[in-house]
């Protein structure tokens, strides 16, 4: 018997990873529990992802080693299925490797994985510091 997919909100997760609602906390951890036996199958996204990266930043002002291993440990979870998990995982590190928004790793892990290897942005700070990207600000280069 196939196990229910159900998806996981950013909420959730910040429950959890912050333990700021106990309560709540303990509520999740109960989900994941029954997803690490396979009694469900929890399913979320990059967006959610981002979501999370952007509210422990903003919010919570953690530093970004620490939110890399909090995403790690999501990417990570036994029973939890994310959409694109492998560029999430690069786009992370990139965040922390390279010191820029989280978005904009994981478009440039996203545009390399499509095979693109040129932007156009007039965010050149952030595109430029990545290996095989070539950033193209338009006004200045008369394409």
């Amino acid at each position: 018997m196939t196990s229910e997919r159900i998806f996981v909100d950013t909420n959730l997760f910040l429950r959890y990873l912050t333990n700021d609602v106990p309560t709540q906390a303990d509520h999740v951890e109960r989900i994941l529990r029954r997803a690490a036996i396979g009694e469900v199958r929890l399913v979320t996204n990059g967006l959610v992802i981002a979501e999370i990266v952007w509210t422990l930043e903003s919010f919570y002002k953690l530093p970004r080693p620490d939110i890399r291993d909090m995403v790690l440990a999501i990417l990570n979870t036994p029973g939890l299925e994310i959409a694109n998990g492998h560029l999430i995982l690069q786009a992370i590190e990139y965040y922390v490797e390279e010191n820029i928004d989280f978005i904009d790793a994981y478009n440039a892990t996203w545009m390399l994985s499509q095979g693109i290897e040129t932007i156009y942005t007039f965010d050149r700070k952030h595109f430029s510091c990545l290996q095989g990207i070539t950033v193209r600000v338009p006004g200045e280069d008369n394409r």
